[in-house]
């Protein structure tokens, strides 16, 4: 509710101050989501089914990137963007109420105790015991060990954290590459990433989770294969896509690598379940979400947009027309500098553009050889960590 309210304020700042506010609303409000939901979904499901729930969960991210990118850009482009965050945001609080009035809590443990494919929650006589949770929660430090003291748990946080430090970098500027290099309009831009994007990512999600529940049945290294594989694919597929002269082209390849990309969501968010106790499983996406968010979101924008920078500057210094940053403030001409420095500038930015993003997109490689160090370990960490969780 916190997160949704907050979204929907957004329309109504009427200062930066204001819109800075009421986006750290918005940040604080997610926070609250994800760590209570991975608990809850693994209370409801069993380790060995734990990357399908998840990686379900999961498919809400291209879900609702689809629907903000094509409802959000269309009404934006037709409306205002005042009008694009109250519409967007709003129903998130009837999901909210939705959520407190039919979601069913799980005596904690419960998936722990079931045999395999055991109903939940269909009468009360059919719930075994709940095993006796500890008198107080564990520290943070003891989960902190916990997920980053072990080879495969720790390059399974470091792939997903370079990972995401990619996708939220070159992310960012998708959308503004399309319409600085061909010219597209916000709806037009909304629906290649909603629909094409989102589809693919969609699917690269559910077959992420799904495959490596069902190629994990043969060794635990596939948690971690899957990611390397779907990573290491994606790479060059992405940079295919940004090396296109033709808009159609390059959004019609966008459906390859999308279904690649995601496949480390699930498996990842499963493994780091599976890693820790129940009472530490809260915390542990709590604190997988913290690096991710302090990280990833927090420097990969800031990065890719200083690389883009970079590299414009250096495409335009090669024209001899003067400072880059004083004749082409927010990559246009400034007043008064004529068409030709106009023309200058939005072709360096473009360009620019295009270079950063294909440089930030390398980082994918990188995120791909994090999770095949974690395979060479990963089985034996796992069975560790069952182990210490049923001790616990």
């Amino acid at each position: 509710a916190v997160w949704s309210g907050f979204t929907a304020l957004c329309g109504m700042a009427n200062s930066f101050l204001t819109l800075v506010l009421f986006r750290l609303g918005v940040g604080v409000g997610e926070a609250g989501l994800s760590p209570p939901a991975h608990s809850l979904i693994s209370d409801y499901f069993e380790p060995r089914k734990r990357a399908s729930a998840l990686s379900i969960y999961s498919f809400g991210i291209p879900l609702g990137t689809m629907f903000g990118a094509v409802a959000g850009g269309w009404i934006a482009q037709n409306v205002s963007w005042r009008a694009a965050f109250v519409i967007v945001g709003l129903p998130g609080i009837l999901v909210a109420l939705a959520i407190k009035l039919f979601i069913k809590e799980p005596p904690r443990g419960y998936s722990d105790m079931a045999p395999a494919d055991t109903p939940i929650l269909e009468g009360e006589e059919t719930v075994p015991a709940t095993p006796a949770a500890p008198a107080k929660p564990p520290s943070i430090l003891a989960v902190a060990k916990r997920i980053f003291g072990k080879w495969g748990f720790f390059h399974m946080v470091a792939g997903i954290t370079v990972a995401s430090f990619a996708s939220y970098g070159t992310g960012q500027y998708q959308a503004p590459y399309f319409i600085r290099m061909f010219g597209l309009d916000l709806a037009t831009v909304g629906l290649i990433f909603g629909v094409i994007g989102g589809v693919a990512a969609g699917a690269g999600t559910l077959l992420g989770g799904f495959l490596t529940d069902w190629a994990g049945k043969r060794s635990g290294r596939w948690y971690a294969l899957v990611p390397a594989m779907g990573l290491l694919i994606a790479c060059p597929l992405y940079i295919l896509v940004y090396l296109q002269d033709d808009w159609r082209i390059a959004a019609g390849l966008l459906l390859l690598p999308g279904i690649f990309h995601y496949t480390y969501l699930g498996p990842t968010f499963g493994v780091i379940q599976n890693a820790v106790s129940l009472r530490m499983r809260a915390t542990a996406t709590a604190l997988l979400f913290f690096v991710l968010n302090l990280i990833a979101l927090g420097f990969g924008p800031p990065f890719c947009g200083w690389c883009i920078d970079m590299l414009s500057q250096n495409l335009f210094a090669g024209q001899n027309l003067g400072d880059f940053f004083a004749l082409c403030p927010g990559g246009v001409g400034a007043a008064g500098a004529g068409p030709v420095v106009d023309a200058a500038c939005k072709l360096a930015v473009a360009e620019g553009t295009r270079q950063g993003i294909i440089l930030n997109l390398l980082i994918y490689a990188w995120a791909g050889v994090h999770y095949l160090l974690a395979a060479i370990t990963l089985p034996k960490d796992m069975a560790t960590a069952l182990a210490s969780a049923a001790e616990d």
